[in-house]
């Protein structure tokens, strides 16, 4: 009995893995971290774990919950309501027409693959928050945070296989 329990509270974590873990992500985007001018531009770190769980796992991370978590970002950011739900959700959806693409490929092609999301995510970001502000936005903290946000993806895709290996080797 309590081992039939276990397994299926060790079903639900796997299942809350792709939703906690995107979560985690856009909080750890808003986290002050103490380098200068890195508050202000910071990794997208949402994005990567979106892109991440619609390649592996899409199943368990719903275009609902993607929602959520995008005007969840924009509360902590203090962008306009839906700014990141639009794009996280459109991110969702372009990695979704082509997830064949990516699925059982080498980690250089994926990469690549991201860094295209990135670049386009980045001025989607500039572009609806220059209508929102009603003037031109300055591209290059965008620039410069989509660059980041490269660089730092093999690192973010790491944990999330390591988080993905750890919670879902059964479900």
């Amino acid at each position: 009995m309590a081992i039939a329990r276990a397994q299926r509270d060790d079903g639900i974590a796997a299942r809350l893995m792709p939703a906690v873990t995107t979560i985690l992500a856009a909080t750890l985007s808003v986290v002050p971290m103490r380098m200068p001018g890195f508050a202000v531009v910071t990794p997208a770190f949402a994005l990567m774990a979106v892109y991440h769980w619609t390649i592996y796992r899409p199943e368990l991370l719903a275009p609902l919950g993607v929602f959520v978590i995008g005007v969840y970002l924009d509360f902590l950011n203090g962008t306009p309501a839906g700014l990141s739900a639009l794009t996280l959700l459109l991110a969702q959806v372009l990695v979704m027409g082509r997830r064949r693409w990516f699925v059982n490929r080498s980690f250089p092609f994926v990469w690549l693959g991201f860094a295209g999301l990135a670049g386009l995510f980045m001025a989607m970001q500039w572009a609806v928050a220059g209508l929102f502000d009603l003037r031109m936005l300055d591209f290059r903290p965008f620039a410069f945070q989509g660059v980041l946000t490269v660089a730092i993806f093999p690192i973010a895709s790491w944990v999330l296989v390591r988080a993905q290996r750890a919670f879902l080797r059964a479900a």
